[in-house]
C-alpha cells in the first residue's frame, strides 16, 4: 500500500504523550515489530502546529529512533513522517484510517 511523506519544514511539533510500547496483539500482549528489523514499535502522540492550526497524532516510532527521556511539552523533530490509509473488517465491520509513522524523533540536543 502506497504511503505519502509529510511535510513538516513549516510546522512546531511537542510531544503531546510520552512513548508507549505499539500491541500486536492486545490480550496476549504481543509486541508490535519492524517487519525490516525486528525491533519493537511504540506510539507517540504529537501535537503538530502549522499555518495557525493544531492537530494530534498517533505516530508509530522503531524503539531505536526515540531519544531517552521524551515528556510531554518538549518540542522535538519528526524525521521521516508519512501517512498511509489502512482499512481492515473485524466482526463484520468495516474499519478505516490513516496510520502515520516515523523513522525518527529528535530532540535537536
Amino acid at each position: 500500500m502506497p504511503s505519502f511523506k509529510i511535510d513538516l519544514s513549516t510546522a512546531v511539533v511537542f510531544v503531546a504523550t510520552a512513548p508507549e510500547p505499539k500491541m500486536a496483539n492486545k490480550k496476549t500482549g504481543e509486541r508490535a515489530v519492524d517487519r525490516e528489523t525486528g525491533g519493537g514499535l511504540s506510539t507517540i502522540g504529537l501535537l503538530v502546529s502549522d499555518e495557525g492550526e493544531g492537530n494530534l497524532y498517533q505516530v508509530t516510532v522503531p524503539e531505536r529512533g526515540i531519544p531517552e527521556g521524551l515528556q510531554p511539552g518538549m518540542p522535538v523533530s519528526v524525521i521521516g513522517l508519512r501517512a498511509r490509509d489502512w482499512e481492515n473488517e473485524f466482526n463484520g465491520q468495516k474499519r478505516h484510517g490513516i496510520a502515520f509513522r516515523a523513522v525518527a524523533i529528535s530532540t535537536g540536543a
